[in-house]
C-alpha cells in the first residue's frame, strides 16, 4: 500500500489519483514555471507639481501659500501681493481661489429649499475638508492640485 503525499490517506497500488483529496500520485507532477516579476516602476502623479518649484522658493514663501487657505479671500490677496514673484505662492493662490469659487457655488445651491440645503451643506463640508488637506500639503512643502477641484479646468 502507498500513501498520498498530500493528505496521507492510504491508496491502493497502481492508482493515479488519491480517492480522498484528488492529488495525482505515482506520476511525476509537472512544475509550473515561475516567471520573475517585472521591475517596480515608481508611480507618477500628474497632479503633484512639487518638482516644478525651487526648494528655496517653497521654503521662503510657504507662509504666503498657507495664508491663501487659512484666510480665504483675504489670504488669496495676501498671497498674490506678498508672494507675487513666487511661482509656489501663485500656484497655491490659484488653488485656493478655485476652492473659494466652488464654495460660493455651494452657497448658491443652498438657495434651493430642502434639496439644495442638503446638497449644498454636504458640498460645503467636502470643500472645507479639501481646504484643510491643501493646508497640510503646504505645511509639508508640496504643490499638489486638490482632489475634486482639479477637475475644474478654470484658473490653470
Amino acid at each position: 500500500m502507498a500513501f498520498c503525499p498530500n493528505c496521507g490517506n492510504q491508496i491502493p497500488e497502481g492508482t493515479t489519483f488519491c480517492a480522498n483529496c484528488g492529488t495525482p500520485v505515482g506520476a511525476p507532477q509537472q512544475q509550473i514555471p515561475v516567471q520573475p516579476m517585472p521591475p517596480m516602476v515608481p508611480a507618477f502623479d500628474p497632479t503633484d507639481h512639487t518638482a516644478e518649484f525651487d526648494p528655496q522658493d517653497i521654503s521662503d514663501n510657504k507662509i504666503f501659500a498657507m495664508s491663501a487657505y487659512l484666510l480665504g479671500a483675504l489670504g488669496i490677496i495676501i498671497a498674490l501681493l506678498a508672494g507675487g514673484q513666487s511661482p509656489y505662492a501663485m500656484f497655491h493662490a490659484r488653488q485656493s481661489l478655485k476652492i473659494s469659487i466652488v464654495g460660493i457655488l455651494c452657497v448658491v445651491v443652498m438657495a434651493i429649499p430642502f434639496i439644495g440645503w442638503i446638497v449644498g451643506g454636504i458640498a460645503s463640508i467636502v470643500i472645507a475638508v479639501i481646504a484643510i488637506i491643501c493646508f497640510v500639503q503646504v505645511c509639508k512643502g508640496r504643490a499638489k492640485e486638490p482632489a475634486i477641484i482639479k477637475d475644474f479646468k478654470f484658473l490653470k
